[in-house]
């Protein structure tokens, strides 16, 4: 009990996060312009992802011309990257420069499964969109009988009904009994054990990457084939889908970029204070992730641009603006 929360400061001065609890831990003082810039680098990327994300939502939501299963999907993913610029981006962000937690118990143990939660039910949005766009630019004159809204709402509803089963699966034991991973009061760790490691490993990295490489390969194959048909016919569907599909293969290798160094950190890293960092950093790349697929969107569909011209203007308030056709403006 008397070593509980000492740490090696070197030639730092030592202090505690809970001054008047002898079981606190310790934390070490760094130059006030860390603080500083890291802060306020969370902050700015926080109100950015959610400012960017909020737009998403709400050109979806409000314009009728946008409520295809496309972008029913892509409502499902922004909602995913609100929630994290919400409360997973500031909350990561202060663990990068603060070593104290000091939201309690309760949120150490709920944290994790909303960390994981979003970011798992964000793979399996990139997983169903990968399908999609397969069924889109493979098949695109039966497209519209196979794939529906209410087929994708169901698709959104089981892929988040799955994410979370399954990391309530995986990390009930830290969820139940938080105070086994503590060494000390003001220290909130998850630590996983190594089948759990493996098995998530294969879930969320193998498999996926089984699913969505070869069906993105699939799609820039037949897209370059209906390229070189179709040039000198005036196919306006086939077109649109191609350049959608193309879109989305970007959102989903800038995902998976993010996504793939913190499960191959997390196999290959110890318990040391300085694996803990690094997997912090990770953790924050992935909902880093959040704030870069509507800045996608932006550079690649004119309809995002335009719909946000639209709302930022507050002409989404006046009369019949739902059925503006965006597309055409």
């Amino acid at each position: 009990m008397s070593n509980w929360g000492r740490t090696n400061t070197d030639d730092q001065s030592i202090h505690y996060c809970f001054p008047n609890n002898n079981l606190s831990c310790s934390r070490s003082i760094r130059p006030e312009v860390e603080y500083i810039i890291v802060y306020i680098f969370v902050a700015v990327t926080s109100v950015i992802t959610v400012f960017l994300n909020l737009l998403v939502i709400i050109s979806i939501s409000h314009f009728k011309q946008l409520h295809t299963p496309t972008n029913v999907l892509i409502l499902s993913l922004a909602v995913a990257d609100l929630i994290s610029g919400l409360i997973l981006m500031p909350v990561q962000g202060m663990k990068l420069i603060e070593p104290c937690w000091y939201f309690g118990e309760i949120f150490c143990s709920i944290f994790p499964l909303i960390l994981y939660v979003v970011v798992t039910a964000a793979l399996g949005n990139m997983i169903i969109i990968s399908v999609d766009r397969y069924i889109a630019v493979n098949d695109p004159l039966r497209y519209p009988m196979k794939v529906t809204n209410n087929r994708a709402i169901v698709s959104i509803v089981v892929n988040w009904l799955f994410s979370f089963i399954y990391i309530v699966f995986l990390l009930y034991e830290i969820i139940l009994y938080p105070e086994r991973n503590h060494t000390c009061i003001g220290e909130c760790i998850l630590s996983i054990n190594l089948d759990n490691k493996i098995l998530d490993a294969f879930v969320c990295l193998v498999a996926p990457c089984c699913i969505i490489i070869p069906l993105n390969v699939k799609i820039c194959f037949v897209a370059n084939y209906q390229a070189k048909h179709f040039n000198s016919v005036t196919d306006k569907k086939i077109k649109s889908e191609q350049k959608a599909a193309r879109t989305l293969g970007i959102v989903v290798l800038v995902y998976l970029l993010c996504w793939m160094p913190c499960y191959l950190t997390s196999l290959s890293v110890g318990h040391t204070k300085n694996d803990y960092l690094i997997i912090n950093v990770m953790d924050w790349i992935i909902c880093l992730n959040s704030c870069m697929n509507p800045l996608i969107y932006a550079i690649f569909y004119r309809w995002f641009r335009l719909s946000a011209k639209y709302i930022l203007t507050l002409k989404i308030f006046e009369p019949s603006s739902a059925y503006v056709n965006i597309m055409q403006m």
